[in-house]
């Protein structure tokens, strides 16, 4: 398998950073993971949209030239490795760069950041679609700058290896008594056929699923209400589900061992798993 590592496509065994490398020392770094069907990028501009957010909000000066080659970067990954037919995830990452010695503040002068994209098959959780997965509650305890999707992800990890020790999928995440994200995709409650989901503010990653979920809602006549669902009305919904590039739409039947709703996906999460199949494996 090849991956691409500051302008060189190598084995992915041969790619190495240095240690020195801020990504590593400090988790210094944003990334993005895009949707492939069949060669086909899915909501790739939105992906590349929030990279420039990312890059913003971390000032990370990535020169335009370097950046425009990110398409063709992708692109090619995909043909080096086989993946353009069928399903596959484009993963990339970005870091300030390797700056020795070890501070803080940013390096001065900067350094040239380290870009890094690999690709692989990806098989879509299709039973889990359709049965539904359970979880747990836990509290976020993550920082309080969610909305950029940075490398710093051991809070999430801790959090689903909190839900793998109980034995379940994955985890509802608790925030001053509100719900907010899990550790690896956004939340919608439903209740009366209307969607409840936590505002885009510093708290949650505003993901490209969420907003393709809100898009569908919309052209299906389903209310949206931008208002969290406290921990009090988590067993008073009809259904709740994540959403995500590699979750996909998935409901969620049975929270702390007790059941969502009839236990079962209910009606409005198949309406909008619907939308989300017709948009991801449409023209």
């Amino acid at each position: 398998m090849q991956v691409y590592l500051n302008g060189s496509y190598l084995d992915h065994k041969e790619a190495a950073v240095s240690v020195s490398d801020r990504g590593f020392v400090f988790g210094d770094g944003i990334y993005e993971v895009t949707r492939v069907v069949n060669g086909r990028f899915f909501k790739e501009k939105e992906h590349l949209e929030r990279l420039e957010e990312g890059l913003a909000g971390l000032k990370i000066n990535l020169d335009e030239t370097r950046k425009k080659q990110i398409p063709e970067i992708s692109r090619e990954l995909l043909k080096r490795n086989g993946h353009t037919e069928g399903e596959a995830a484009v993963y990339l990452q970005i870091t300030r760069g390797s700056a020795w010695p070890r501070t803080h503040t940013f390096p001065d002068p900067e350094v040239p950041p380290t870009l890094y994209l690999a690709t692989s098959p990806f098989t879509p959780h299709t039973k889990l679609h359709e049965t539904g997965v359970d979880a747990i509650t836990i509290s976020d305890v993550r920082w309080a700058r969610c909305y950029l999707k940075t490398v710093n992800l051991l809070p999430n990890t801790l959090a689903k290896q909190q839900a793998e020790d109980a034995g379940v999928n994955s985890a509802v995440m608790i925030r001053d008594g509100m719900v907010t994200e899990s550790p690896n995709a956004n939340i919608f409650g439903v209740k009366d056929g209307a969607l409840y989901t936590y505002p885009a503010t510093n708290y949650i990653l505003n993901g490209i699923t969420r907003r393709t979920v809100l898009e569908i809602a919309e052209e299906r006549g389903i209310p949206v209400h931008y208002t969290p669902v406290s921990e009090q009305e988590l067993f008073e919904l009809d259904e709740l589900f994540f959403s995500g590039t590699t979750t996909d739409i998935q409901p969620v039947t049975v929270l702390d061992g007790k059941n969502i709703g009839t236990g079962k996906p209910g009606p409005v999460v198949r309406q909008i798993q619907e939308g989300y199949r017709e948009r991801l494996y449409g023209e």
